[in-house]
Order: C-alpha cells, then structure tokens, then sequence
C-alpha cells in the first residue's frame, strides 16, 4: 500500500472532528485559493453576473443544506 494510502486509510479512522482539524491544518498548509492581486474580487463578480443571467443555476438555502446534509451522511 502507497504512504499515501495509508495515511488517507489511518486518517478516515479517525473522529469526526479530528478528521476536521487534520482537514484544516492540511488545507492551511497550501497556497491561498485566491492568488490574484484583487483576491477572486473579479472572479466573484462574474459568477454574480452569471446568476443575474440564468437564475436557475443557483440554489436555495434549503437546497444548499439538503446537499450539505445528504454529503454528511455518507
């Protein structure tokens, strides 16, 4: 079995909120989501817009959590 196996097989053992905090710390240890220099300003901007013009591509909050909650008890 690869390290990476291994660790990922050690890390789905753990308890939820352990697995979270590892989560946390590996996500903190990689460059920023947003490296532009208006950090994802224009990026967010276009997806606004995108909404503006087919509404139908978004979700309710309702929705948002029924995904939310469907992906938690998996």
């Amino acid at each position: 079995m690869t390290t990476l196996a291994t660790v990922e097989n050690l890390a789905l053992e753990l308890p939820e909120h352990q697995r979270a905090t590892l989560a946390m710390h590996i996500l903190d240890s990689l460059p920023g989501l947003f490296s532009e220099p208006d950090g994802g300003l224009a990026e967010a901007k276009r997806r606004d817009a995108e909404l503006d013009d087919n509404p139908s591509m978004g979700l309710t909050l309702a929705e948002f959590d029924q995904k939310i909650l469907s992906r938690r008890t998996r």
